[in-house]
């Protein structure tokens, strides 16, 4: 139950909170942080991942308290502590990751379902469901068909469906929480225009993403948190990633190119016109000893579908895959790990590691025969030695290597996914978009661990559809589209912003 201190309508603040702080555990989660959006605002809630950011949006909607001394104004009246409920009431919503919608529901169920809720059952009509998800879709300026199942929508649609469901509940203040960060680029510049019409509409929307050139493109101002403490509240105009990555880290980073000239090293992998039905046509690429060589392009480009070909999860119709001057026939992921290939998938999450089990088990997991007994039997002084080098060579930050790797975050993760693959010393490692999910800190170290291994003399694909990322970190870039390789550039021979209007142009 909220207890509402005084009226005065005066401030011009949708949100405003002061002095907040929060402790879990004798951990301070937040230390006397502000926090301020105005009507119609876009507002950028940035940090890195444990820095406060949910447990801030998560006391602003109620689900936590704050410790005693904050000072919570919600469009101009002042509350000492308020409840989810009412938090809704007053128009704040949040639309997470997960969305939590129901898929099983058409999307104008979906839409209408919270003003369909009643104290009494009551007979609910269809047409009335429509009017209502119609009435606020056409508010985004967005067709999409009412009577198709939701788990049929891609997530960009998925996404829309969410706003409008919060519109329904006469929502003033929205939070999104990573809203692109699985979209294409055509469908975040949609989701984009749908957040301007909101702020044209008087809604507040908090923006909260990794997606740094998003956040200066479409936030008014952007407030940076870091370690729990507020760091400052800047205006978006004038500010660049690079200042705001430093912001956020408390870290200076090179933003040099990082792109080197391998042609005198050894063809490691090459592939000859490999192709594949409706997935990739015509593909000829070769990587050299110590080369890391980017594909991006748009999400569903094939980029992915060429990969699982290259690791013998699926088989191309022609072509040739050669390793070290050794044609391969991949008739399994088995057979790509034996000839020395390597694969870090963009969904680590069920594809890259065993969250339940330890970092140990899932660290020696290609491995397995490697540190077997005559016996069958695994050898624990050999896990332990493979297990600790690895931890220790890639600087994975943990409490104890038999901790669960869903305890771990993002950053961490990624690491034990290639020291996984490390251990299996791989002639051939590919990388499928390996910062989703990672905060721009883990970033910055996740790449350093990339080059070192390069330097080393490992050959790399990697993939990714944040062209800063492949231009800054990569020899080569390869644009591609629909399928197929449409171009490939030096970052050492033009200008970022040149390389993204080739790729978004």
């Amino acid at each position: 139950m909220s207890h509402l201190e005084l009226n005065s309508n005066s401030s011009p603040h949708a949100i405003s909170i002061k002095n907040v702080s929060k402790v879990f555990g004798g951990v301070q989660a937040l230390n006397n942080v502000s926090f301020e959006v105005e009507q119609g605002e876009v507002h950028c809630l940035a940090g890195e991942n444990g820095c406060g950011k949910s447990t801030l949006i998560k006391i602003i909607t109620g689900v936590y308290q704050p410790e005693k001394g904050v000072q919570m104004n919600f469009f101009g009246n002042s509350y000492k502590e308020i409840s989810p409920n009412e938090a809704r009431k007053l128009g704040i919503a949040v639309i997470w990751q997960d969305l939590a919608l129901f898929p099983e529901m058409t999307v104008a169920e979906n839409i209408a379902f919270d003003s369909l809720l009643g104290n009494k059952p009551r007979l609910i009509s269809k047409k009335k469901i429509f009017e209502i998800a119609k009435q606020y879709l056409s508010q985004l300026n967005v067709d999409i068909d009412l009577g198709i199942s939701l788990k049929k929508l891609p997530i960009a649609k998925r996404q829309i469906v969410a706003i409008a469901r919060s519109l329904v509940n006469e929502a003033k203040v929205i939070f999104m929480d990573e809203p692109t960060s699985s979209l294409t680029q055509s469908e975040t510049d949609t989701l984009l225009s749908i957040v301007k019409t909101l702020s044209l509409n008087n809604v507040s929307v908090v923006f909260v993403s990794h997606r740094l050139a998003e956040v200066i493109e479409i936030a008014n101002r952007v407030t940076v948190i870091r370690d729990g403490k507020l760091v400052g509240v800047y205006d978006s105009e004038g500010m660049t990633q690079t200042k705001l990555i430093e912001l956020m880290t408390g870290q200076e980073f090179n933003s040099s190119v990082m792109s080197s000239n391998k042609s005198q090293e050894p063809i490691v992998l090459e592939v000859k016109n490999l192709s594949k039905s409706k997935e990739y046509k015509n593909i000829n690429l070769s990587i050299r000893k110590g080369e890391i060589v980017s594909l991006t392009g748009l999400i569903g480009s094939g980029r992915t579908e060429l990969a699982l070909s290259l690791f013998g999860r699926t088989a191309p119709d022609t072509g040739e895959i050669i390793l070290n001057g050794k044609k391969l026939k991949l008739n399994s992921n088995r057979d790509a790990i034996k000839e020395g290939i390597g694969y870090v998938p963009e969904d680590r999450l069920s594809l890259g590691l065993v969250q339940p089990q330890p970092i140990s088990g899932n660290l020696v997991l290609p491995i397995l025969k490697i540190i077997s007994k005559l016996n069958g039997l695994i050898s624990f002084r050999k896990k332990e030695k493979i297990v600790s080098s690895f931890i220790s060579e890639l600087n994975v930050k943990i409490g104890h290597d038999d901790d669960p790797v869903s305890t771990f975050s993002g950053g961490t993760q990624q690491r034990i996914v290639l020291a996984k693959w490390l251990a299996s010393n791989p002639k051939l490692l590919i990388l499928d978009s390996p910062t989703v999910g990672v905060d721009v800190g883990a970033r910055a170290g996740l790449f350093k661990i990339i080059k070192n291994l390069a330097n080393q003399g490992l050959a790399i694909l990697m993939i990714s559809d944040e062209v800063q990322e492949v231009y800054f970190n990569s020899d080569r870039v390869i644009h591609m589209s629909k399928g197929e390789f449409i171009n490939e550039y030096n970052p050492n021979d033009l200008k970022l912003t040149e390389l993204e209007s080739a790729i978004y142009g």
